[in-house]
């Protein structure tokens, strides 16, 4: 078992110069300056990577969820249109064979502007790109094109028939590249119209995709099966060979003593680990103190 955070280092985007790799522009700064100024953030947020693995792996955290926003807008271009593309792949590598070299695990989740259940093609065709542009940077990585290094999404809707949007998601499946196909993951959601483990499974013996388990999301949306029959079942969906990952986070509400706090929302901390019932699996932990909020568990 190993646990992981997500995509932030507080303890280094405190430091002078900041450590992120969370640099970007608003739309206008974009337009004023170009591919160029997007590049040169592109590729400062691809160095500061190393040195978020680096503290990573001196603080024997093998686990981590790399951020969305490498690349500022990224929809508007190519990553080989980037001035400093031939660095920024040098670089990549890199954090690549470093993580590597140290079995530290890299997923990613995209935002949920990710619908590949969408009947608007509009919509279908940006997702296909923004998972592309994740599936070009892992492989830039040099990470494996298998789901130990995940690109996790949700269905995000179910326009008024969650049948027909799930047989939209797997007719959508195969339109991306192989480079997001073979690491592509659904995970469960936290509203009860939504999408629940048991739901999931018809996307997964259509298409194959294993599922992440959420906890936390489970407790609002859990298709009338115990944590223990639906973490089960999640992950029997996973390639004998690759440790199933699942996600955990508590309740902000509950943690505050706040009944105006959605209950939905996460905690700044966690208290405890989830209970595995002698399941291996490395646990994303989706808390918003980041690496602060796993390193009391780290041995």
């Amino acid at each position: 078992m190993n646990l992981g955070y997500a995509c932030i280092n507080l303890t280094l985007s405190n430091n002078t110069p900041k450590i992120t790799t969370n640099r970007s522009m608003v739309k206008k700064t974009f337009l004023n300056k170009g591919l160029d100024y997007a590049s040169e953030l592109g590729l400062a947020n691809c160095k500061d990577l190393i040195k978020i693995l680096k503290w990573n792996i001196n603080n024997k955290i093998k686990f981590f969820r790399l951020s969305s926003e490498f690349f500022p807008w990224a929809s508007e271009y190519n990553l080989q249109d980037l001035k400093d593309y031939n660095q920024i792949k040098s670089v990549l590598l890199e954090a690549g064979l470093l993580a590597k070299n140290n079995n530290l695990r890299l997923t990613a989740h995209p935002g949920p502007f990710n619908v590949l259940v969408s009947p608007r093609e509009s919509v279908v065709k940006n997702t296909i790109n923004d998972l592309s542009m994740h599936g070009e940077m892992f492989d830039l990585l040099g990470l494996e094109r298998s789901p130990y290094n995940k690109i996790n999404i949700h269905c995000n809707g179910v326009y008024g028939d969650k049948f027909l949007a799930m047989n939209r998601f797997c007719e959508n499946y195969e339109k991306l590249p192989n480079s997001v196909q073979s690491r592509l993951t659904i995970e469960n959601d936290d509203k009860s119209s939504m999408y629940s483990v048991k739901d999931l499974m018809y996307i997964h013996e259509k298409i194959g995709i294993p599922i992440v388990f959420d906890y936390h999301h489970h407790k609002f949306c859990d298709g009338g099966m115990s944590e223990k029959e639906a973490l089960k079942l999640a992950v029997s969906t996973w390639p004998k060979q690759i440790t199933p990952v699942v996600h955990y986070s508590e309740s902000k509400s509950y943690h505050e003593s706040n009944s105006l706090i959605k209950p939905q929302a996460h905690s700044d901390y966690i208290n405890n680990i989830p209970k595995l019932y002698g399941i291996d699996v490395d646990i994303m932990v989706e808390a918003k103190a980041k690496e602060l909020s796993i390193l009391p568990f780290i041995d």
